[in-house]
């Protein structure tokens, strides 16, 4: 099998294919949080912001990472976050993550919507939608 350096598309969602693109070339739209931060970003914020809950060794989380980053690019009624659970336990412990990839809304400052799982583009945007 030939292999391009076209995007592979998967369910709607977008992998892309290791050194397809130069870490430093590429635009990072979402923020990262801490478990030190977590709450002067996420529950202080005066926008929704949608918390990614992930981890490096995540196949599902790599799959919606992209996914994320182009959301957040395109949208400026939400923040898009992300959080490592294997660098911050203590956010994800205290808000019931039991898996990853998780995703929560907050609205001032509470939780308002939880979907688990990679999901494709259109499909998270609708959740956004609904819970905004």
């Amino acid at each position: 099998m030939r292999r391009t350096k076209e995007a592979t598309f998967r369910s709607g969602l977008v992998a892309f294919r290791p050194g397809e693109q130069k870490k430093e070339d590429r635009v990072m739209a979402t923020i990262t949080i801490t478990d030190d931060n977590f709450e002067a970003e996420v529950l202080k914020s005066d926008k929704p912001v949608l918390v990614d809950f992930w981890a490096p060794w995540c196949g599902p989380c790599k799959m919606i990472g992209p996914v994320l980053e182009q959301i957040s690019g395109e949208r400026d009624d939400i923040v898009i976050a992300k959080m490592d659970i294997d660098e911050n336990p203590e956010t994800p412990t205290s808000f019931g993550v039991r898996s990853i990839p998780t995703m929560l809304i907050f609205k001032g400052g509470e939780a308002v919507a939880t979907t688990m799982g990679a999901k494709p583009k259109a499909q998270l945007e609708q959740w956004i939608d609904s819970a905004l």
